[in-house]
């Protein structure tokens, strides 16, 4: 049985990742590492600092030492730094957001990118970009910041977050053809911000899950 372990800054999406690896990866052992005070303090300092970079590379690292076969990460604040950690470790890090970007680029050259939080929209944003540059693709992306809405959902108020990521889909939908959720925290908006604006909405629980499954099955051909 193939392993994979899954690294967490925040508590608010492990219930639901567990959901779609039992859906889509049945036969798979998951082990959860969840620290909620790295994204803390990301948005503290307004950045990640090297302190978290540390802890970051420190939990892939423990995730191989476990038996993972391969390590998902899915905090997108933290994700240009998944790229450095693939280099301390020996198995594949997938990243939660990165199949989202590539279909986003491969079916529209207008993109809304919405973030509840700064550190993630700068760089979701820069993401895209790449990918839209790696497929030769010209694509226009729009920043929508739903600001205050991670703290209104941290505090409990799950109404008040939505509410402001509404706000931020409607300021941007005369100018988008798509719309992109840079947290995976955001995902249960898709239907509702796609009913009202009447754009496709892409979210990124279930794409990078799936992209988890490509990866593993590469990885069993090779064994082959």
């Amino acid at each position: 049985m193939p392993t994979v372990a899954a690294v967490y800054t925040a508590m608010n999406i492990v219930d639901s990742i567990k959901e779609l690896f039992a859906e889509i990866l049945p036969d798979v052992r998951l082990i959860n590492i969840a620290d909620d005070s790295l994204i803390q303090d990301v948005i503290a300092a307004g950045e990640v600092t090297p302190a978290v970079m540390r802890r970051l590379v420190a939990y892939y690292q423990t995730a191989e030492e476990a038996g993972a076969d391969l390590v998902f990460n899915t905090c997108s604040s933290v994700g240009e730094i998944a790229v450095l950690g693939q280099q301390f470790v020996d198995v594949p890090l997938v990243q939660i957001d990165h199949a989202m970007a590539e279909t986003a680029v491969d079916r529209s050259s207008s993109i809304g990118v919405l973030a509840t939080l700064p550190t993630t929209l700068g760089p979701t944003t820069r993401l895209v970009r790449a990918k839209a540059e790696a497929a030769g693709r010209a694509v226009t992306v729009y920043e929508g910041l739903a600001d205050g809405a991670f703290q209104a959902l941290v505090a409990g108020d799950r109404d008040e977050h939505d509410r402001r990521i509404m706000a931020a889909a409607e300021e941007l939908a005369g100018e988008v053809e798509m719309f992109l959720l840079a947290q995976a925290s955001m995902g249960r908006m898709q239907d509702a911000l796609a009913e009202a604006t009447g754009k496709p909405v892409l979210t990124s629980p279930r794409l990078g899950v799936l992209s988890v499954a490509r990866h593993l099955e590469a990885l069993a051909n090779e064994e082959v």
